[in-house]
């Protein structure tokens, strides 16, 4: 079952304290661990991580899931490491359920058998693939179930013809995060977030006209999205601001005083009072973007496409790094708007979008110190550039009919 999609609370989270109860929060937005009780990977190579000496292994229960994982983040990158690096695809029937659902952006795929075709396809065109977990946020247990959000980079050369075109024969690196659900051994739903656009730009292509193609060929699959403005600015009313329940620092609260202060209100000037002064943001495209100046800068230039957008919290998921100051954050999100001004995806369309990201975070001394900002900017052009409903269908003996869309995985 889908979770349900939830806009930034108007009322105050009442959950303090996530250090004596690691909890999810009243609305079900905001989700509490202690890193303690698992083995982070932090920058471990995977293959360090798998050969974490036995004294050292943390081990929580895992009632329903095989011996051999020791506790959920274990269970993340060993299946993460034999699936990708030793290519051990059928572990895929082991470890993902039958009526599995994947969502990339506004496409869903349903099935084992369809997350079995995109591993192949990616497979065939960067057979060398190779992928580093850097991080791996979780919460819950094996009776409600696991959640976990998947951090990682993968470097492959463009060896087999792809979704995008011919090999070309080029080497890539572009970065992916996952939230997956979990429980039983088998993961039940998954949202995927990779940076396509860097991808495709390393490939030699070009991005629009790759986004065309694929939007040609998902039209049936994902069609137009509808909503307008009393959807998206909520009928010309201003963002609520959010008030927290007092002024002491709580990991809850205090992204949700981010994401309602900096992206719902495009208050920039917060990003002062919320950031490092030397923080560093990991953007799309490989871009690393340091200071509060040009962090702000980040902002404007992704908020001027959609100046009405509305802002969605999906889950907020914490883990304690020691004390109530340190933390490593996951955030899953959506900027739902009209693609009417010139910003970070070109002219205006006009066309109704919805941006689908994923962002970790590692907020030190109740400061957000370093942060991954992750979503697919080919699936936006992809939605931009969707033919409309009166627009007659080109080269239709080009398109898939639809079928499964796979992209890379």
């Amino acid at each position: 079952m889908a979770e349900k999609q939830t806009s930034i609370p108007e009322t105050p989270v009442r959950e303090k304290k996530a250090t004596t109860k690691m909890a999810a929060s009243p609305n079900n937005l905001i989700f509490y661990a202690d890193a303690n009780d698992v083995n982070m990977i932090d920058s471990k190579d995977d293959y360090d991580y798998i050969h974490i000496d036995e004294t050292h292994q943390k081990k929580q229960r895992m009632n329903g899931f095989n011996d051999e994982y020791n506790n959920i983040v274990d269970y993340i990158v060993k299946i993460t490491r034999q699936i990708w690096k030793e290519k051990d695809i059928g572990l895929i029937y082991d470890t993902y359920s039958t009526g599995i659902t994947v969502h990339k952006g506004l496409i869903n795929s349903h099935g084992v058998n369809e997350v079995i075709s995109g591993t192949l396809q990616t497979l065939h065109a960067f057979p060398d693939r190779k992928g580093l977990g850097w991080s791996v946020i979780w919460s819950g247990d094996d009776e409600q179930g696991f959640f976990t959000s998947h951090r990682g980079r993968s470097s492959a050369t463009n060896l087999g013809d792809s979704l995008y075109g011919p090999a070309t024969g080029k080497k890539v690196i572009f970065r992916t995060s996952a939230d997956c659900m979990i429980l039983n051994n088998k993961i039940y739903e998954e949202w995927l977030a990779m940076d396509t656009y860097h991808l495709v730009q390393q490939l030699g292509l070009d991005p629009v006209e790759v986004a065309k193609k694929i939007a040609k060929s998902t039209s049936k699959l994902a069609p137009s999205i509808q909503f307008g403005f009393n959807e998206t600015a909520e009928t010309g009313l201003p963002p609520k601001i959010f008030t927290p329940s007092s002024d002491q620092f709580e990991i809850g609260e205090f992204m949700q005083m981010v994401f309602n202060r900096v992206w719902a209100r495009r208050s920039f000037n917060f990003v002062r009072e919320f950031y490092e002064d030397n923080a560093v943001v990991h953007y799309v495209c490989n871009r690393d973007i340091i200071g509060i100046s040009e962090i702000q800068g980040m902002f404007v230039s992704l908020f001027a496409s959609v100046p009405n957008g509305k802002v969605i919290i999906e889950r907020v998921t914490c883990n304690k790094r020691g004390s109530d100051s340190n933390w490593d954050v996951a955030v899953r999100w959506r900027i739902q708007g009209i693609h009417e001004g010139s910003g970070y995806f070109g002219p205006p369309s006009g066309k109704a979008i919805d941006i689908a990201g994923i962002n970790h975070y590692k907020i030190r001394n109740e400061k957000i110190a370093e942060e991954w900002f992750l979503f697919d900017g080919i699936e936006v052009l992809r939605q931009i550039h969707l033919p409309d409903e009166d627009e007659p269908a080109e080269d239709k003996g080009s398109d898939n009919d639809d079928g499964n869309f796979t992209g890379v995985s």
